[in-house]
């Protein structure tokens, strides 16, 4: 039985960007969750070894590298929070070009209240959703593994422990640059940069100033993300500086959740009481942690070009969220006119709560012939008369670009996702894993890695919430 062996990466940077820190072991681990497909990617087994599960679960130290906990600051709801840090999550180190990250292994020296080990529950919830939104072809950090414990954990009740291997290509935050510029180091801000710019964005190093450039392709896959939440109804609920990956992924899935019916203003944080980070809010918070960012690097930036760049930001974000509804109403052809369309519809969505997920799905089979009434569509609106009105429109719209239902139909299902992971789903699995049956976080990962397909054997995984849905609850500490 050989052992994995993980090389160095973000390591060589040097202890001025981390602590060395051991994962406190997990007394009797079982595993929860594995991800085959990802771990074959990785040169992994189809299942863990007791050696290797032993590392996963933080009982083992890693092969070939330094565990260790990164030091980053941030804006925390708006406000500067000062140093943070990786309070819950040791980088094991490097396995094909993916850093391997253990979250909940136990107290770094940045673990503040609640830190340190994560339970089962939030565990669960980031397995699953990092896998749902990599089903749905969203730039993610990937789950390799969920390990649970019986290890008492205390949040608001008593909880039991867990761990869960995130994968990714890089988890630097645009946190990581600002600790070293608040802190006036801006020698270990360029040896960041240097860092960033020639592991992850190659290209920009023939460029008159690759940070600027590494800014713009920063500033254009934020964008870029954030239509993609947009468009699936993603709510990912803490929007701190952060929270937001330096390579555009989606990162952190604390207090997320998918929209059921349409609000706007819907706040999926139940410690956010403010909404800051409200469905709707979320394309200009995504500026607004990109002029932190921007204010961050400002040391190895001209001023004005920084400037410059981030004004892309909106007409990128606006291209990239209409190219994302053009494709969801089959159209290929975007025109401007098409945004007073989308407005009455998303205003006839928010007054009738119209279920966002199956509304989407419904209209991958709008039927754009005379005089169909297509019901299923016009069932989910209170006010039927004004829906008429606008799919009158719209069948206009389709037969101007000379649209076929059969040919439409099939692309926009490709876009409109049946399944996506619903607060209930996870709930649900959450219920089971408590209990010790962890069958249904297979069942649900093995469902949300083709969310476009039919798949009519779980049909009921696409009906609308049940009843008892209405009373969950997600925070911070989700």
């Amino acid at each position: 039985m050989s052992a994995t062996v993980f090389s160095a990466g973000f390591q060589q940077l040097g202890d001025t960007f981390y602590s060395e820190v051991a994962a406190s072991p997990l007394p009797e681990p079982q595993l929860a969750a594995w991800n085959a497909e990802l771990a074959a990617s990785l040169a992994l087994p189809a299942e863990p070894d007791e050696a290797l599960l032993a590392t996963l679960a933080g009982n083992q130290p890693p092969v070939g590298a330094q565990s260790i906990a990164t030091v980053y600051s941030g804006h925390q709801f708006g406000v500067w929070a000062g140093q943070l840090g990786d309070g819950r999550a040791l980088l094991l180190g490097e396995l094909q070009g993916q850093e391997i990250q253990l979250k909940g292994a136990g107290l770094t020296p940045y673990s503040r209240m609640g830190d340190g080990r994560a339970v089962l529950r939030s565990s669960i919830r980031e397995y699953l959703c990092s896998e749902a939104m990599h089903g749905l072809g969203i730039p993610t950090t990937r789950a390799l593994a969920l390990v649970a414990s019986p290890e008492p954990v205390w949040r608001e009740t008593r909880e039991t422990a867990a761990v869960v291997t995130r994968v990714a290509p890089s988890f630097l935050r645009f946190g990581h640059f600002e600790h070293f510029f608040y802190g006036g180091n801006e020698a270990a801000l360029r040896q960041l940069a240097d860092y960033a710019v020639q592991r992850y964005f190659p290209d920009c190093l023939t460029a008159a100033n690759p940070y600027q450039a590494m800014l713009e392709q920063v500033i254009a896959r934020t964008a870029e993300l954030i239509a993609d939440w947009q468009a699936v109804g993603f709510c990912h609920g803490v929007m701190n500086s952060d929270n937001m990956s330096l390579l555009g992924l989606t990162l952190d899935y604390g207090p997320y959740g998918f929209l059921d019916g349409f609000d706007g203003g819907h706040i999926c944080n139940h410690s956010d009481h403010a909404g800051r980070y409200a469905y709707g809010e979320q394309p200009e918070i995504g500026l607004w942690n990109l002029h932190c960012l921007a204010q961050a690097l400002l040391p190895l930036l001209d001023r004005e070009a920084a400037i410059a760049g981030l004004k892309r930001y909106q007409p990128l974000f606006e291209e990239a969220l209409g190219e994302r509804f053009a494709a969801k109403l089959g159209l290929r052809a975007r025109q401007e006119s098409d945004w007073p369309l989308l407005s009455r519809l998303f205003e006839l969505m928010q007054a009738s709560r119209t279920d966002w997920t199956i509304f989407w799905r419904r209209i991958s089979h709008f039927d754009s012939s005379p005089g169909a009434l297509n019901e299923p569509i016009r069932d989910l609106f209170l006010d039927r008369t004004a829906f008429d009105g606008w799919a009158w429109d719209y069948k206009a719209r389709l037969a101007q670009e000379g649209s076929t239902d059969a040919e439409r139909h099939t692309e926009m299902r490709q876009v409109n996702p049946k399944y996506v992971l619903r607060n209930h789903l996870a709930e649900t699995a959450i219920r089971a894993a408590q209990a010790g049956d962890y069958s249904e976080i297979a069942r649900l990962q093995a469902l949300l890695t083709r969310p476009f397909d039919e798949q009519p054997e779980n049909e009921h995984y696409a009906a609308l919430p049940p009843d008892w849905a209405n009373d969950l609850s997600v925070s911070c500490s989700s």
